[in-house]
This record gives C-alpha cells, structure tokens and sequence, in this order.
C-alpha cells in the first residue's frame, strides 16, 4: 500500500500546482503589465516634474509690472494717509518704498507727514503699487538690491598688489 499512496499523494501535488499555475499564470502577467505601467507612470511624472521645474524658473526670472497709466494717474488721489495705508498694507518701511521709488527716506516721510506731494513719476511709482501684493513688492525689493549690491561690486576699485623686484 505504500506505492498507492505515495502515487496518490505525487499525483495530488501534480494537479494541485497545475490548478495553481492556471490560476496564477494570469495573475503574474497582469502584475508585470501593472508594473510597466508603474514605471511609464513614474517616467511621465518626473518629465512632468521638470518641466515644471523649468517653468517655474522662467516665472520667477520674469519681471514684475511695475507700470501705470496716464489715466489711472490722473484719477488717482494721493493724501498721507492713503500713502502711509498703502505702505503697511504692503508691508514695506519708508525706506524700502523710497527705494522702489528712487527717492529719499526724507521724501517719503514729507508725503506721509502732507508737507509736499509726490511728482509725476513718483505718483507713477505709487500708482503701479497699489496693484501689486505683498510678494511681487517683495520681489520688486530684492531685483532693487540686487541691482544695488552689483553697482557696488562693480564700482569697488579692485586691489593690486605691487610687485617689487629684488636684485
């Protein structure tokens, strides 16, 4: 009895793995289309990824407007209040809106104290900033110090050691 059995037990084992392999067969080639699709998916988002990436360098080197109108110049008020309103609703201090107009501190402090009014291409400047927000202010801000910091490395005299010769 001992050969039945162990033939009836090797013959079990052959039909179960066959029964296994039918349905598994199906199974591993949908898991190795599922992973193909995986990795096209992970390629596509990373292309995606990039050029977003590029885009939003592109953004960020743009220049902000920083213009105004005529008309919208000529319509607008200017009183020390509404500068001084504009500049906390900005966010910025007297100097940082002196330099994004290319005035002085002093100036700016006159037209918020109403001793004189802003010029033509000062209210020009006023004009463009009430339709910016915060963040295009504060990239307008760092374009200007930028600016700044390269005027100044450019206009140091550079250092030149002299060479004297020994005989």
């Amino acid at each position: 009895m001992g050969k039945v059995e162990g033939i009836i037990k090797s013959e079990i084992l052959r039909l179960a793995k066959r029964e296994i392999k039918k349905i598994s067969a199906p199974l591993c080639q949908d898991i190795r289309s599922l992973k193909y699709a995986v990795s096209q998916l992970r390629k596509t988002v990373a292309a995606l990824e990039r050029v977003a990436a590029h885009q939003q360098k592109e953004v960020s080197k743009a220049k902000v407007p920083f213009v105004a109108t005529p008309e919208e110049i000529k319509i607008s008020r200017f009183s020390p209040r509404l500068i001084r309103s504009l500049r906390r609703q900005l966010g910025i201090t007297q100097k940082e809106l002196a330099t994004l107009a290319g005035i002085t501190v002093g100036a700016v402090q006159q037209w918020e104290s109403g001793k004189f009014k802003p010029k033509a291409e000062n209210k020009k400047v006023i004009v463009a900033l009430r339709k910016l927000g915060k963040r295009h202010v504060r990239k307008l801000l760092d374009e200007k110090r930028a600016e700044r910091a390269e005027k100044k490395t450019l206009m140091v005299p550079s250092k030149r050691t002299k060479k004297t010769s020994k005989k």
